[in-house]
């Protein structure tokens, strides 16, 4: 019996339940006030403050309005910032650090009210994030988080492996952090929520229309060729994060576009899914080279992603690999079939943080690390307020010195090697503390 199912598709389970994007059929605007490249969680939200702000404003995208990874992620919300408070501190002092790490509460609790206030039907929910322990001392290093994160006003407690079934059905890890407070909901649904309001606000937005060229006038007006013809826009916005190409180098090479690879299962029997997922937490892992999981808001089938490989694959392939880790972590999924594969590009950046700011007047927001549903919506949002210039779009994000490596052009040729490196390491101390 094969591993995939008969109807098995090629794309993003949540896309099948939404309806096709139906294309404005008006022509094009070729002068606006604001034009937004990149049709994503970050561009819509900004869109949507430009138009609601009284600013005519333009979106366009080169594919599909977000056929990136804002329909192909896994829907799981965190406080998304990576870097600790030590690490934060000795690059910009104690304020700003707080400040830096501050921001991803905000970011969580913030789109919650985004998603209540547009009355965006998405399935958003508090179950919270079960981050296993792979081994017993990473477990004990978890321990040793909560307090530093209690002074950072992040909800966690300690699961033992004693007390793991209370959270996850599989007798792989040693215990792990919960974090209540984390969120999740359907990709595909919000992007389409975010979409309606910034059209219902008065944004144009245009799809298959990539913008291939930028040009500055001396009265400082931006000049932008499309696949759609020329447009002139007073403020030019850029978010494309992991699909960030060659229309700005400057960008691509600060941004490491990186393949995250998901799968879904068929429809598992519910009794299956309540000894498995009995709290519906998202689940992740303390190794470096994570995998996340999660049921579907339906609770019917797993939504599991990941790296799978050191290099980059097929779709089909990428699904095998992850139902190999997927029946290590519960054996009894061995004959359960996928009916789905698909990936997207996560945006990464050298310091592993997210970046907003003006490069020769071109307002950017991008390089969410793999954490950036709520993150790239709040600064979206904020970038839309930076347009506007209100004080409210300052964040502590904006104006970090934003680096790239010496011979990198956006092509991330030293990945490979170093996600094979990670994986060892991941798979020594698994074997050195069994």
């Amino acid at each position: 019996m094969s591993l995939l199912t008969e109807n098995f598709a090629e794309s993003s389970l949540w896309l099948d339940d939404v309806e096709p994007w139906s294309p404005d059929d008006r022509e094009m605007p070729t002068r606006v006030d604001v034009l937004i490249v990149g049709a994503g969680y970050t561009g819509l939200n900004a869109a949507i403050e430009t138009a609601r702000g009284g600013l005519s404003t333009l979106v366009i995208d080169a594919g599909v309005p977000g056929a990136g990874c804002s329909t192909r992620n896994g829907g799981q919300i965190s406080t998304s910032i990576k870097p600790g408070l030590k690490s934060l501190t000795s690059k910009f002092g104690l304020e700003r650090a707080r400040a830096i790490r501050g921001m991803g509460t905000t970011a969580l609790e913030w789109i919650e009210s985004r998603v209540i206030e547009e009355v965006i039907d998405c399935n958003f929910a508090r179950h919270g994030l079960f981050r296993a322990a792979h081994t017993p001392s990473h477990f004990r290093a978890q321990l040793d988080e909560i307090p530093l994160l209690a002074q950072e006003s992040i909800e966690a407690y300690p699961v033992s492996r004693q007390e793991q079934h209370r959270e996850l059905g599989s007798d792989a890890y040693h215990g792990g952090l919960v974090y209540p407070r984390h969120a999740s909901l359907h990709p595909a649904r919000y992007h389409r929520g975010l979409l309606d309001s910034a059209m219902a606000a008065g944004a144009f937005v245009a799809g298959n229309c990539a913008a291939t060229r930028v040009l500055r006038r001396p009265s400082g007006l931006f000049r932008v060729s499309t696949e759609k013809g020329e447009v002139q826009a007073r403020d030019l916005v850029i978010a494309t994060n992991g699909y960030s190409g060659a229309l700005l180098p400057w960008l691509q090479r600060r941004i490491i576009p990186i393949n995250s690879y998901v799968m879904s299962t068929e429809a598992l029997p519910a009794a299956l899914m309540d000894r498995l997922f009995p709290t519906r937490r998202n689940i992740t892992d303390t190794c470096k080279v994570v995998y996340y999981y999660r049921c579907s808001p339906d609770r019917q089938r797993i939504v599991f992603g990941g790296r799978v490989s050191a290099g980059d694959t097929s779709v089909r392939e990428s699904a095998h690999r992850l139902h190999r880790h997927l029946c290590q972590l519960f054996p009894e999924l061995h004959d359960v079939r996928i009916t789905h594969s698909w990936s997207g590009q996560v945006a990464y950046t050298f310091d592993e943080l997210a970046h907003s700011g003006k490069y020769q007047g071109i307002h950017y927001a991008m390089g969410y690390c793999g954490s950036g549903v709520s993150m790239a919506s709040y600064m979206g949002m904020k970038l839309g307020q930076r347009v506007l210039r209100i004080p409210e779009g300052v964040t502590p994000l904006d104006d970090l010195p934003f680096r790239t490596r010496p011979l990198y052009r956006g092509k991330p040729w030293f990945l490979p090697p170093m996600v094979a490196w990670y994986r060892h390491q991941d798979q020594w101390q698994r074997r050195r503390q069994a």
